[in-house]
């Protein structure tokens, strides 16, 4: 009789074994004791409660210092256990669960998973843990510790989610939110989705690494999981989310819309808006991670393709001891000395002498068709490269303009505590330069007080905060969050700033600005609704 459902039974194995492993590391410890976890429900839960905080950081790319872990445990433990423990207990307690449950006191950790298919039993390696060293301030020395492929699977796999799976279950479940206009679980989905593209982008990174080390120690098979994930992951994810992107963004233009000429949102609606701005932020990041990915992808067949290559070149290269073949010969005839460069050459990468081939004058003389051919395609890449240069050029020319403006409105409305726009046409109808930084054209300045209103509130500390969790790329045009902070943190007479507030006057007067340069060089007058920006400082 043939039972099928045992084929698999070595995988199943592995992800018992993770769980066995961890539960005997932890359960034989009589450390436990000394900080009152007594009971080994308590245990375990701590164990956990360390990984899913290493978890995090790996996936936000931040240190996890042992000092990091030492002060989560005292905060989680003042909050939560409740047990007399100080912060140096709290961090002895961490190394003991990283050093000693986790990594085993360093030593190699095995399960044995039976295969039915060759009647025995397969030896499998285990490993949650590992660290890197890190530089704190440039010049501190500290040791980071990040969840390896076991790790990330142990605490995945309590998901009860198989892992070729989990990235379409939640891309379902965050299309389903995003239809019923559930933004807000849509958002913690969105989140889901861009940690498992984190992490598979990490599995990239750490099977390169594993890679340069000793190709060797890569086998074939892990070889090819690694690429089917990667093309399942990038097979048509970046078109979905695209999609979902610009979904998203119109729906939240619309609710823009309707605030800035229609009426002024609900505080339902502006829960909504919140949560579609964040949806389009993480869905922006997501794509940039699909990017990442496709080229690692690459990046990774080429790394293995060529560390096997040098392998195989090893094997051509001959061998011999020092002792025997060198220093023996030189004892007995010393004048081998003079000839000693012989020796050395190749371990200086030194080019052999050329000596002219008379038989390459009669060969037959090719066409060179075909490197012309690549010449010009090269001379095309130039131009490309040149075409790009020029618009990053413009861009930062155009970005400066946004700088220059925005600049100019918080130091009016700074120095007076708030500004309106009917104020500020006063001022600058008397300076023409100031008018010329204020409104270098129409669209740029319409832009920036659109993004005022849109904002309303701008809280300088929440948005350095935010920054500070989460790593992003640099933007490429205008965003009015990352020129403040630009302002804030460049400007000394801005360094206090605490909030920026924009609303309507109470008088819905309107504010005309005369003669001002449109875009495409025509002169225009704006027309628009009277508005108070408001700075607060420190103190």
């Amino acid at each position: 009789m043939r039972y099928d459902f045992l084929e698999h039974f070595p995988k199943r194995m592995k992800h018992i074994g993770m769980y066995v492993v961890l539960i005997q590391n932890s359960i034989q410890k009589t450390t436990w004791k000394q900080y009152g976890f007594l009971k080994a429900d308590e245990q375990i839960n701590l164990v956990f409660t360390v990984m899913l905080y290493i978890m995090e950081q790996s996936l936000k790319e931040e240190n996890c210092t042992m000092d990091d872990i030492g002060a989560y445990i005292d905060t989680v433990n003042v909050q939560h256990f409740g047990k007399n423990l100080d912060y140096d207990e709290c961090r002895r307690l961490g190394d003991f669960i990283v050093n000693v449950v986790l990594s085993n006191e360093g030593k190699v950790m095995y399960f044995d998973g039976f295969d039915f298919e060759s009647n025995a039993y397969h030896i499998m390696h285990i490993s949650y843990v590992a660290n890197k060293i890190v530089y704190i301030d440039q010049d501190l020395k500290r040791t980071s510790y990040y969840l390896t492929d076991d790790g990330y699977n142990l605490l995945l796999s309590t998901l009860e989610i198989e892992n070729n799976m989990k990235l379409t279950i939640h891309e379902m479940i965050f299309q389903m939110h995003l239809e019923k206009q559930s933004y807000d679980k849509a958002v913690d989905e969105i989140k889901n989705v861009f940690n498992l593209m984190r992490i598979q982008l990490q599995k990239i990174q750490e099977a390169m690494g594993k890679i340069r080390r000793n190709a060797l120690n890569y086998s074939v098979k892990d070889y090819e999981e690694i690429l089917l994930e990667n093309l399942e992951t990038i097979s048509d994810t970046k078109q979905k989310f695209q999609n979902y992107h610009d979904l998203v963004k119109s729906r939240a233009k619309e609710l823009e819309e309707e605030n800035i000429n229609v009426k002024r949102l609900s505080r339902k609606d502006e829960e909504k808006l919140n949560h579609l701005r964040e949806i389009e932020r993480y869905l922006s990041r997501t794509i940039d991670e699909h990017q990442r990915i496709l080229n690692s992808h690459f990046d990774l067949k080429a790394v293995y393709t060529r560390e096997l290559e040098a392998l195989s070149q090893m094997s051509l290269i001959k061998r011999f001891p020092l002792r025997t073949e060198l220093y023996d010969k030189i004892l007995e005839n010393p004048k081998a000395l003079e000839n000693l460069d012989y020796f050395l050459r190749p371990l200086f990468n030194r080019e052999i002498d050329k000596t002219y081939n008379i038989n390459k004058a009669f060969e037959l003389q090719r066409p060179v068709r075909k490197k012309e051919e690549k010449d010009s395609t090269e001379q095309i890449d130039f131009d490309e490269e040149e075409w790009e240069a020029e618009q990053e050029r413009l861009r930062r020319e155009k970005l400066k303009k946004y700088e220059e403006s925005l600049l100019v409105i918080l130091e009016m409305a700074d120095r007076a505590g708030n500004i309106s726009l009917e104020g500020i046409r006063e001022i600058i109808s008397e300076d023409d330069d100031l008018r010329d930084k204020l409104i270098p054209d129409v669209e740029i300045f319409k832009e920036i007080m659109v993004e005022l209103i849109r904002n309303r509130e701008i809280d300088i500390t929440a948005l350095q905060k935010e920054r500070s969790e989460y790593i992003q790329d640099r933007p490429v045009g205008f965003q009015l969050n990352e020129m403040v902070l630009h302002l804030v943190e460049d400007y000394p007479e801005n360094s206090g700033l605490l909030r920026i507030l924009t609303y309507r006057a109470e008088k819905g007067d309107t504010v005309v600005f005369e003669n001002i340069m449109g875009e495409n060089g025509e002169r225009k007058n704006i027309k628009c609704s009277n508005v108070i920006i408001e700075v607060e400082r420190k103190g």
